[in-house]
């Protein structure tokens, strides 16, 4: 491509300018010379030929005028297509960067939603981990883990019976106390509830699972648990005074379910000295039973009162049957005394038709009439 010359607004090539240069030149060399050698033959041909070289001057200029004006064309063209474009494409670029930031506001507002429900998540987690370190540390304290068992025991039995139905830290006989002592209806004695919570050799039997020290873990676990049956039944087992089964509360079914699918001759062993190992779970069963135990005595307690009083509404509903029957009698009475009164009634109407039916002679009428007051009175 030639390298482009502005020209009076006008783009040009360098060959176009360098040919328009040399027919000037040309033209003014020739000029100079017809008027210094003055022939006319010659300076006629030099005219003609100079007059073709302005033709083809101004053929050129129109030519230069003609490309000018295609390129201001052109350029115009171009700037409306460009600017077309450029606001297609800032167009574009507006709507992408709304679109962007509409979405960069709702991610936003999501991601603050779900940092809120972050930050209250590690909130529950901080106080769940607080309530999991203080009931860690109530556990391995040997005093404050009897405490959390005897407590949780007494809120069941406080869930489930009334408050005359039991009682805590109870004193007996033999001077010991129990922790809990629930008065069962006359003849069935009362069931001592001891707490126990053997923590340190069960969390000690878990840890040496599959290791050596297993078995002997095992062995101290069975054999404390062993020692509370032999505890309640020497102390809290008293013929006369307490029920022939006392209650071994475990605060956890962790370490029931350990015992009944691990310890059988453990649970056999409490079952022989009279001693009932009981969960959480199988203690509210157990204390429903009581409960059920306790109403069927109340309704058995009550139910002379209960005979005498369907007695005596039997017999106010045998008067009221009787009553009952007379008010029919006089229903029956009144109702045929209203049918008499409605043949009477009847008869009236059907004589007073036929009187409505009868011409009377005024004047016989009259005349008659003194007759029909005697025959009246005589039958009167």
């Amino acid at each position: 491509m030639e390298p482009l010359i502005e020209f009076s607004g006008a783009s040009i090539t360098l060959t176009e300018a360098l040919i328009a240069a040399l027919l000037i030149l040309a033209a003014v060399l020739i000029t100079a010379w017809v008027m210094r050698s003055g022939r006319s033959s010659e300076a006629r041909e030099l005219q003609a030929h100079l007059a073709e070289m302005r033709a083809e001057q101004a053929r050129l200029q129109g030519r230069l005028a003609q490309f000018a004006e295609d390129s201001e064309r052109r350029d115009a063209n171009f700037a409306e297509v460009l600017d077309a474009r450029l606001a297609g494409v800032s167009d574009r670029v507006g709507k992408s960067l709304e679109l962007s930031q509409t979405r960069n506001s709702e991610n936003l507002s999501k991601l603050h939603e779900r940092l809120g429900l972050i930050d209250q998540a590690q909130s529950n987690i901080k106080a769940l981990a607080g309530e999991v370190s203080g009931l860690q540390s109530i556990l391995s304290n040997k005093q404050a883990r009897g405490a959390f068992g005897e407590k949780q025991m007494q809120d069941l039995i406080r869930a489930f019976l009334p408050s005359r139905a039991f009682s805590f830290q109870h004193s007996l006989s033999n001077n010991t106390r129990v922790d809990a002592l629930i008065h069962m209806p006359d003849g069935h004695g009362d069931v001592a509830v001891d707490s126990k919570f053997p923590m340190e050799s069960w969390r000690r039997m878990i840890e040496a699972e599959g290791s050596y020290e297993a078995k002997s873990a095992e062995r101290d676990f069975k054999n404390d648990v062993l020692k509370h049956i032999k505890d309640i039944s020497r102390k809290y087992l008293i013929e006369g005074e307490t029920y022939e089964l006392a209650l071994l509360f475990l605060p956890s079914d962790a370490i029931f379910s350990e015992l009944h699918n691990t310890f059988d001759e453990v649970i056999d062993k409490g079952f022989s000295q009279r001693v009932v190992i009981v969960s959480p779970t199988t203690f509210m069963a157990t204390l429903h039973t009581m409960q059920a135990v306790m109403n069927d005595a109340e309704i058995q307690k009550n139910a002379a009162l209960i005979k005498r009083e369907v007695a005596v509404m039997s017999e106010d509903v045998a008067r009221l049957g009787e009553r009952v029957s007379r008010l029919q009698k006089h229903f029956k009475q009144a109702d045929q005394d209203l049918g008499d009164i409605q043949i009477s009634a009847r008869k009236i109407t059907s004589r007073a038709k036929k009187i409505g039916t009868v011409d009377f002679d005024v004047d016989a009428l009259e005349e008659e009439l003194p007759n029909l007051k005697l025959v009246s009175k005589g039958e009167s």
